[in-house]
């Protein structure tokens, strides 16, 4: 099973806005993704990047992961925005018009050397890419297998319709396609899927219908844009309690079945097994992570004893 990290909840906060980042610690969300791109006006964005840098060498005491969002890697910022914030060690990089998997290697290539000139682990800084153009739905796949650091692929649906010059609708029809694309090659490649932001601040049902189709879809969390959003993503990707009491009916069940020397058995009728087991593992994980359950799933619960 791949490493398990709860990425409910993405929120987006502007690198150059002092009263938004001195929230970061208060703000209950999974991960904050701190922006230099697209948030930041281009005449400001040396004065972000230096408020940024000012931010994590302060925040030391972290309790959420933090991404920086730097701008694409052929811009002319990207580089001073990695050597302004790897000595402060951010998480990860989200990399925006993240179109190829060169586009990834080169940002990994370029992560190795500032982790050896800094005397860090290799492999230290993890990749977010950002699928948001018709190019990088179409390489979705390679992408997402393209280097050890990449621990989930971002969709991001503004940009995506923006290079398809179609209108994104709330019903999201149009977004379909690529959601699966995406979704499918980062299940394949064994890491997450973390879907766009909802734009609508003032429609919180639009926000839930859209969280809960990218639940079902089998997305394992979302970017947003704005605080007041969290507590309706948390509610959505929470399990509901029918949910849990049946996860831990699978344990129990494939430990009984483990000491009759087989790893196959029956629960209400239905055949319990790996797969069964391993869907049971993240519904407890996650209730973990929300105060559901008392105890945390281990492997040799998901796998046995060897």
């Amino acid at each position: 099973m791949p490493e398990f990290q709860l990425r409910r909840s993405l929120l987006y906060v502007p690198g150059n806005m002092p009263s938004m980042l001195q929230n970061v610690p208060l703000f209950t969300c999974d991960a904050v993704i701190i922006d230099l791109e697209d948030a930041v006006p281009l005449n400001e964005k040396d004065a972000a990047r230096i408020l940024v840098k000012r931010f994590l060498e302060s925040h030391t005491r972290r309790n959420k992961e933090i991404l920086v969002r730097i701008n694409p890697l052929d811009s002319k910022w990207a580089y001073h925005d990695l050597k302004a914030v790897l000595p402060f060690l951010p998480d990860g990089i989200r990399l925006p018009k993240a179109d190829t998997p060169e586009i990834v290697e080169h940002l990994d290539t370029m992560l190795t050397e500032f982790e050896e000139e800094l005397g860090l682990e290799i492999g230290r800084f993890r990749i977010l890419p950002s699928i948001e153009s018709a190019q990088g739905v179409i390489n979705a796949n390679d992408i997402a297998r393209t280097s050890k650091r990449v621990f989930g692929l971002g969709f991001g649906a503004e940009d995506y319709t923006a290079s398809m010059e179609i209108e994104r609708t709330k019903g999201g029809e149009e977004l379909f396609n690529a959601r699966m694309t995406i979704l499918w090659a980062a299940k394949a490649a064994g890491i997450q899927a973390i879907d766009t932001i909802f734009a609508d601040l003032n429609d919180m049902e639009g926000l839930r219908r859209e969280t809960e189709l990218a639940k079902k879809l089998g997305y394992t969390g979302k970017c947003m844009v704005n605080p007041r959003q969290i507590d309706v993503i948390h509610d959505v990707f929470a399990p509901k309690q029918e949910e849990v009491d049946y996860a831990l009916q699978v344990i129990d069940a494939i430990k009984r079945a483990r000491t009759m020397g087989t790893g196959v058995i029956s629960l209400k009728g239905k055949m319990i097994d790996a797969p069964v087991v391993k869907r049971a593992a993240r519904v407890l994980r996650t209730a973990f992570a929300h105060g559901l359950v008392d105890e945390i799933i281990h492997e040799e619960d998901i796998h046995g004893a060897e």
